[in-house]
């Protein structure tokens, strides 16, 4: 038997902080260097795969089952961090003008991102929810709840000992029933991707989250070993579009 921290709205609060002091460093990052960074955790979660595994059979998964999950999270970790420095390749362009100007469009990350892992899938749950995030250069509040808290907090001791920037992922263990009307209306948090809940807590947040027009990303529904099969399109559910006039010199 484990007893799980449950975050309160201070704890929530703090993180917040935290990740707006971090998210600039972390956008100001090379997109190779973000790779990097990602790949890394990678090789830190193979190298305690067993630790993972046994983590996950305790929570009632088989055998199987849990070889399944933390090898697909490892394998996510190493699609995602290939993304980091080619999807603004694919989703930057040069924009047609009938004027002696330049019209370029880039994305750059919207800011701070909350990022609800989904329930019932563990240590892959946690790595599907926070990786397009953290990949286009947002800071994030994880929030883990029952069935992938355990794994949550060993997923954290991997993140403390990579090469993450301090505040750029941080991990609240806890209710979303208790949370989410604090996450919608937080006014220092730009985007909320949700991957667990009920009608009624998304209604909620929906309609909290309006009143600072907070994006609200909605993948509850979608499984998270398909979420390879969706290419880098989840990573600009959390991206600005910023396009920018430049005269054309002679």
């Amino acid at each position: 038997m484990v007893n799980i921290c449950r975050a309160s709205r201070k704890d929530f609060r703090n993180a917040v902080v935290v990740a707006r002091a971090a998210q600039p460093g972390w956008q100001e990052r090379t997109a190779y260097n973000r790779g990097q960074i990602l790949y890394r955790i990678a090789e830190m979660l193979e190298g305690r795969q067993a630790q993972f595994i046994a983590e996950s059979q305790s929570m009632g998964k088989s055998r199987s089952q849990a070889e399944a999950e933390v090898s697909s999270a490892i394998d996510l970790l190493v699609y995602y961090a290939g993304w980091c420095d080619k999807y603004q390749q694919l989703f930057s362009s040069v924009n047609p003008v009938a004027a002696p100007y330049f019209n370029f469009s880039v994305p750059e990350p919207t800011g701070v991102v909350i990022c609800v892992a989904h329930q019932k899938e563990g240590l892959l749950g946690l790595v599907a929810a926070m990786l397009p995030s953290i990949v286009g250069g947002n800071a994030i509040i994880l929030l883990a709840e029952k069935a992938s808290a355990i794994s949550a907090i060993s997923f954290a001791e991997v993140l403390q000992t990579s090469d993450v920037p301090g505040g750029v992922i941080n991990i609240l263990t806890g209710l979303l029933e208790e949370l989410h009307e604090h996450f919608a209306s937080h006014m220092d948090v730009n985007a909320i991707v949700v991957g667990n809940g009920t009608a009624a807590q998304f209604k909620n947040i929906q309609m909290l989250a309006a009143n600072n027009v907070k994006r609200i990303i909605d993948r509850r529904d979608i499984a998270c070993t398909s979420f390879a099969e969706e290419g880098p399109y989840p990573i600009m559910d959390t991206q600005e579009i910023k396009t920018t006039w430049h005269p054309v010199g002679k």
